[in-house]
Parts: structure tokens; C-alpha cells; sequence
């Protein structure tokens, strides 16, 4: 699928999703749980091969060395916007028609695959043997880590975008439909719901008791991840369909005005705006930073990747790549790992940006990548990546 093909079905994906003028909150009253399925302990795997995931539309999920080397391929049944997360020696991936995958870590090898009623573009959540991930057709899927066995689903009204988020005790799914949905992981049942302006692309995260969320309603919202309250918003003049992050007491968050945004995250008060080159209207910033080593690192729709300071947002370094970056960096020994539309995967140099090398796909990355080793992960990552995961 070209770029062009890609951003009409975006389109019109978008249409179906409703509008709403103001925000609304729904506390739900206690509805009678819904039975709790048994879920597989999973067995836990020790990976020692410092491998690189990524997932592109030429339907591969590509392993990759440290040096830019394919260590293996597997092909899915179409395009991965999906990105991958990696549990219990496995590798979960989403793809464009219809798939959930599951595939060992190591070779490849496929060891289960759930069909879903539309394309996963989410990245998974996986946690306590259970895997978590949302599709176009509408539907939050409940999966068995371990086996692909379904063990509940959650029907939303609109298709889901984002990928969900996970606290202690809920899951926190944003739709198509304007709303966050606060979910029991272990049956589904719904705990509250929050309803925005505008359909959500941004993937929630929670942290320290709250939930953030960017809206096409041009706001950005602060949520209590208990009661499904309002804790603070801000207003913007264009849509936040990027995914957030929170490091050391500050939020950042793209918007479609083309500016990077820190907050405090308790007051919502601004600090600072770093712009992502000239605005363009009729591009959204779908784009999501990773704050990792005292700097924050950003593509944008230029094909620019940015490293700000993260505490003044003074720009340090950029590096241009030939085509739009829509994918969130993965930042491993000191090296950040990007993809880009122009099909490639770049390693830099996390101090200078210098480019190390890079890895030619057959088509467009959106995927994020993430690594087999998650102890040498550096940084505070969104949802929409599966390397803080």
C-alpha cells in the first residue's frame, strides 16, 4: 500500500468515528462482573542476543543485529503498522489484515496467530500472561499470552487506533469514538468511561495516578485513573493525535500545530514549545517522543528526527532522513534506533546523531522498534511503542 492509499484509508477510517462538542464523564454503576477466564502462566525466557524488532508494510517483521544485519524475517499475511512488544521469548505483532502474531524471539518461528474482525494497527500490552490489543473493527481483544486463546473482548462503538494502557488494577482504552474506556483487565468489565470532543489516535498513558490523552478536539487531557474525573486541560489550535510521554514531572506531547509541548504533568502549566519545521495544516503530527540520557527524541512529518534537552527544550542535534517519521525512537546503549517512511531503519548516535548505519525495508515504516534485551532500554517511552512495555 503507498503512502497515498495509506492516508485516504486513514481518512476515511476517521469518518466513521463520531464528533462531540464537550467533554462528559460517565461513571458507570457497579455492573455485575463478568466471569474471570483462568489464563496460562507463562514461562518466563532470558534473551541474551541484543536483537532489534521492527515491523514494516511490506508485511515483514524483521530481526536485526546490532550492526544492521538480518538475524531473520517473518512474513505476515500483510502489511505491520503494528509495533512489536516483546514477552516471555516472544515477539507480538499486529498486521494490517486482520492478525494478532505471535513468534519466538529468537528464530522467528510462528507459535500462534488470532484472526480479528479488522486490521491491529495497535502495538500489544502485554502483562500477567495476558495480552491485550485493540482492532479497527472496534473491538479491545483479551488474548492468552501464552497459547492465542481468546479470553474476552470489549466492544467499543468505533474502531481503536491506540494501543491501551495498563495500571495495577485497570486497562485504559482509547477510541475512534472520542472516549476513554477504563477496563478490569482480568473480565473486561467497564469501570468508568470519559468522553472527549473528538475521535482519539493518541495512545493514553498512565503515570502516578493519571491518566494522559490527546483528542482531534484540539484539547489535551489530565484524567484521575481511579474515578475517570478531569484533573486539567489544555487548549491547542490543531488536533493531538500523537501519543504522550512523562519523565521526571513533565509531559510531552506533540500536536498537529506542529510544536512539541511540555507540561507539568500535576498543573497542565506549560513550560515550553519547540517547533517541528513549518506548519503545514493539511499534515497531522502523528509523531511521539522518548525522553531518555536528559534529552527528548522526536520525529516529525519533515523527516527530521530532533534531540531537544529535555528540562529547556534547546535544540541539540537533527538528523534527516528522505521521507516523514511517524514512528516513536527506541534508545538502546546510548544509540537511537528510528524508522522512516523512506523504508529504512537508521542506528545514530545518541550524543551527536551522527548515523551508524542503516537497514532497508521493502516498504514504509510507521512500526516503532523495540529490543529483545529491555535492561539495556534507556528511557520513559508512550504506549504506542512496545519498548517501554
Amino acid at each position: 500500500m503507498s503512502l497515498p492509499q495509506l492516508y485516504l484509508c486513514t481518512v476515511l477510517l476517521l469518518g466513521l468515528a463520531s464528533c462531540r462538542t464537550a467533554s462528559e464523564l460517565s461513571v458507570v454503576p457497579p455492573p455485575p462482573d463478568r466471569p474471570t477466564p483462568p489464563v496460562t502462566t507463562p514461562t518466563e525466557v532470558t534473551l541474551t542476543n541484543p536483537t532489534l524488532y521492527v515491523g514494516s508494510f511490506d508485511s515483514n517483521l524483521y530481526a536485526i543485529d546490532t550492526t544492521g544485519k538480518t538475524s531473520w524475517t517473518f512474513r505476515a499475511d500483510t502489511a505491520i503498522q503494528s509495533s512489536p512488544v516483546v514477552a516471555y521469548g516472544r515477539v507480538y505483532v499486529g498486521s494490517n489484515r486482520n492478525h494478532i502474531y505471535a513468534v519466538d524471539a529468537q528464530n522467528g518461528a510462528l507459535q500462534w496467530q488470532y484472526q480479528t474482525g479488522g486490521a491491529v494497527v495497535s502495538s500489544p500490552t502485554v502483562a500477567a500472561g495476558r495480552l491485550f490489543a485493540g482492532c479497527l473493527d472496534g473491538k479491545l481483544y483479551a488474548l492468552d499470552a501464552t497459547t492465542g486463546n481468546q479470553l474476552w473482548t470489549y466492544q467499543s462503538t468505533h474502531g481503536i487506533y491506540a494501543s491501551p494502557a495498563l495500571s495495577t488494577n485497570l486497562l485504559y482504552v482509547a477510541g475512534l469514538s472520542g472516549r476513554v474506556d477504563a477496563l478490569d483487565p482480568a473480565s473486561g468489565t467497564l469501570r468508568w468511561f470519559f468522553t472527549t470532543g473528538g475521535y482519539l489516535l493518541s495512545s493514553p498513558i498512565v503515570e502516578n495516578g493519571v491518566v494522559y490523552v490527546g483528542s482531534a478536539d484540539n484539547t489535551f487531557y489530565a484524567i484521575d485513573a481511579q474515578t475517570g474525573t478531569s484533573r486539567w486541560t489544555y487548549k491547542a489550535t490543531a488536533a493531538f493525535v500523537g501519543s504522550p510521554v512523562v519523565a521526571d514531572g513533565i509531559l510531552y506531547v506533540v500536536c498537529s500545530d506542529w510544536l512539541l509541548y511540555a507540561f507539568n504533568a500535576v498543573s497542565g502549566q506549560s513550560l515550553w514549545t519547540f517547533p517541528l519545521g513549518d506548519f503545514n495544516p493539511g499534515q497531522q503530527q502523528q509523531t511521539s517522543p522518548v525522553v531518555a540520557n536528559g534529552r527528548v527524541y522526536v520525529g516529525s512529518r519533515n523527516h527530521i528526527l530532533y534531540a531537544l534537552d529535555a528540562r529547556t527544550g534547546t535544540g541539540l542535534w537533527q538528523f534527516t532522513t528522505n521521507f516523514d517519521i511517524y514512528a516513536t525512537p527506541l534508545v538502546v546503549n546510548g544509540i537511537v534506533y528510528i524508522g522512516s517512511t523512506d523504508r529504512s531503519l537508521y542506528a545514530l548516535d545518541g550524543r551527536t546523531g551522527q548515523r551508524r548505519w542503516s537497514f532497508k525495508t521493502g516498504n514504509i515504516l510507521f512500526s516503532s522498534p523495540t529490543s529483545a534485551l529491555k535492561s539495556s532500554i534507556t528511557g520513559k517511552y508512550p504506549t504506542i511503542s512496545g519498548a517501554g512495555k
